[in-house]
């Protein structure tokens, strides 16, 4: 192995070695989504106007700071909403790769996209815990409602960080975790509230610059770079 590969190698180890000792999610929270192919009812569930994510959309794409040219990793794609939106705004020149771990969702938004003949978006299995996304290959990678999904988070950050160009950037959007304000099923659901969040993804290589503050009530928009 190249003195070059091997280098890379030894400090990738080591990012993941800071990240400090975490539980990730349990598989079962994950589960679902693998063994329920009925991608039209998961569809349904994504883009549902009780989901905030979803009727803040258009504002999260421009707050998420994307341009003409960028790549895009839309990571825990779901069925897709994010993965179309980002690949109109990344026109001209750039493109998009929507990574997810259920197969019938992967092959969804793949038909979707000739259906639509969106020819700047690339669909990608993943284990769940490696992207497999090229090395150096994204500008931004965009995680909604997903971070407290990853069962090895220090894995899984450390093939984010892999993928982004030096100084990529990260957007993480999900739950805000408030004991006495937050749904009880919602507090069992998220593992881990904000602040904790921050503290886990800085140890394991990234920068916070801004919180998007005011633009959601029940979500938390955070904006890391690649150190």
């Amino acid at each position: 192995m190249p003195v070059r590969q091997l280098s890379a190698g030894l400090a990738l180890l080591a990012l993941a070695a800071a990240v400090p000792a975490q539980e990730g999610a349990k598989p079962e929270i994950n589960r679902p989504y693998v063994v329920d192919t009925d991608v039209a009812r998961w569809n349904r569930t994504f883009e549902n106007e009780r989901r905030e994510v979803y009727v803040k959309r258009m504002e999260i794409v421009a707050a998420s700071g994307v341009k003409p040219g960028m790549t895009v990793a839309d990571i825990g794609a779901g069925t897709g909403l994010f993965t179309m939106l980002f690949a109109d705004a990344v026109k001209p020149g750039g493109s998009v790769y929507a990574v997810d771990i259920s197969p019938a969702f992967v092959e969804y938004i793949g038909e979707t996209a000739r259906k639509r003949r969106v020819r700047n978006v690339t669909a990608i299995l993943s284990d769940g815990t490696e992207t497999q996304l090229p090395e150096a290959s994204v500008d931004l990678a965009y995680l909604s409602d997903v971070y407290h999904h990853f069962e090895h988070p220090a894995e899984t950050l450390a093939s984010i960080h892999k993928a982004l160009k030096p100084g990529g950037r990260m957007v993480v959007i999900d739950y805000e975790r408030i004991p006495g304000v937050t749904p009880p099923a919602r507090l069992a659901h998220v593992r881990l509230d904000k602040q904790a969040t921050i503290a886990e993804i800085e140890a394991a290589g990234f920068g916070l610059l801004e919180e998007k503050k005011k633009m959601m009530r029940q979500n938390y928009f955070l904006l890391f770079t690649r150190k």
